[in-house]
């Protein structure tokens, strides 16, 4: 069983191999969110070691006004965010209310030929802009609460809600186009 306070309290004390029980602890959150976040795999691997280094370096500031996973989800979901700064022209994606919000176009059994069905709404979602990504996946895939998302994300409660709807909308318009009910 992990003891979060335990083992914060022993990485404080110097012990570096209490860090490996966080590193493992929180590994598969880091890279939940960076997956969703960025999409080369060097890139997640990379953002991923500095996320831990932000996380040892910057322990000793741990308030523990919210949880460890939440501080560690706020992390990652920063140092993804100024990668993608530093890295591309784009920001973020562009979100156009007006438009017509389109997938790529492939028949349900080309998707699903050889696949598994979480394995295509995992696509879909990929497929999603940048903030309905994030927030989708930290309500639903993580189970972050919407009070836990807007600490990581510093959205307002109301933005959380709004693209949580509206993700949900463009996924579903997108599962009844392929036939799903």
């Amino acid at each position: 069983m992990f003891d979060e306070e335990k083992t914060i309290n022993d990485v404080l004390k110097g012990n570096l191999s209490a860090f490996q029980h966080i590193v493992k602890q929180y590994q598969n959150l880091v890279y939940s969110i960076l997956n969703r976040i960025l999409s080369n795999d060097e890139d997640i691997e990379d953002v991923g070691q500095e996320v831990f280094i932000k996380v040892f370096n910057n322990l000793k500031s741990f308030k523990r006004a919210s949880k460890l996973s939440t501080w560690i989800a706020r992390i990652t979901y920063h140092v993804a965010l100024n990668y993608i700064k530093k890295n591309s022209r784009h920001y973020f994606d562009t979100i156009d209310e007006n438009s017509d919000f389109q997938f790529a176009s492939e028949t349900p059994e080309t998707k699903l030929i050889g696949k598994e069905f979480d394995t295509y709404i995992n696509r879909l979602i990929s497929e999603l802009p940048l903030q309905y990504r994030t927030v989708i996946t930290l309500y639903h895939l993580d189970e972050f609460s919407i009070q836990e998302i807007q600490n990581i994300t510093q959205f307002p409660e109301g933005t959380i809600k709004g693209y949580l709807f509206r993700a949900r909308k463009l996924l579903k318009e997108k599962l009844e186009k392929d036939g799903y009910p």
